[in-house]
């Protein structure tokens, strides 16, 4: 009788010790990490996307529920994103007004990097004993591209050109992350044209980013 009192106690005791030990204010999802393959929108007729476009970003996003079970919130983040496009893009003289390069060139490649805050609109299914839920983020992603590199050949020469004044600097577009523990589907649809002023055959290039690929989240 005496040694059942004791298990009995003790049972309770460890069971108290667990109960207490969970954090009932726990944050999820703070930091983050997405690989994608980049598609661009609205390309002239010519020409074709190529696999090895790509994106990385990583960064932080404060996590802010706002129920008492903490599943439904949004988070505002900030961090970084890199995005390298081979695609060919006819650029008349015009466009390169401020440069010494007098006939139309073709690019092989651009690549930008930018500076990126995320807003998004979080559901999942989370407990403070659960690691593995499932999430619905979706929202909006600004950005601001602070380095850009053109590469493209002339006259047989490689050339690479910085920060040309002919890209649109400040981004914009809709994001989504669906998924279960570690992995997450996440796509970005920009809204806003990678270039301004661009023109091909008389008609302005109005090339958007279209991303999908995925995204890790890490508390």
């Amino acid at each position: 009788m005496f040694i059942m009192l004791i298990l009995t106690c003790s049972g309770t005791s460890w069971g108290q010790v667990k109960i207490d030990t969970l954090d009932y204010k726990y944050l999820e999802d703070q930091l983050y990490l997405s690989i994608s393959y980049n598609m661009l929108q609205n390309r002239p007729a010519e020409d074709v996307n190529s696999l090895f476009s790509f994106g990385i970003e990583l960064g932080f996003i404060r996590d802010i529920p706002f129920n008492k079970r903490r599943n439904v919130g949004m988070g505002i983040g900030l961090g970084y994103a890199f995005n390298s496009y081979k695609n060919q893009v006819i650029l008349s003289s015009e466009d390169l007004s401020n440069t010494d390069f007098v006939q139309p060139i073709k690019t092989e490649k651009f690549k930008t990097n930018l500076i990126e805050m995320p807003i998004e609109f979080r559901w999942r299914s989370s407990t403070p004993s659960k690691y593995n839920f499932w999430r619905i983020y979706g929202g909006f992603k600004l950005a601001y591209t602070f380095l850009s590199k053109t590469e493209f050949k002339y006259n047989e020469e490689h050339i690479k050109l910085k920060n040309l004044s002919l890209f649109n600097k400040f981004q914009y577009g809709a994001i989504l992350s669906v998924g279960y523990g570690t992995w997450n589907v996440y796509s970005y649809y920009g809204l806003s044209q990678l270039f301004n002023g661009v023109n091909v055959k008389g008609e302005e290039l109005n090339l958007k980013d279209f991303s999908i690929g995925l995204k890790f989240y890490i508390l």
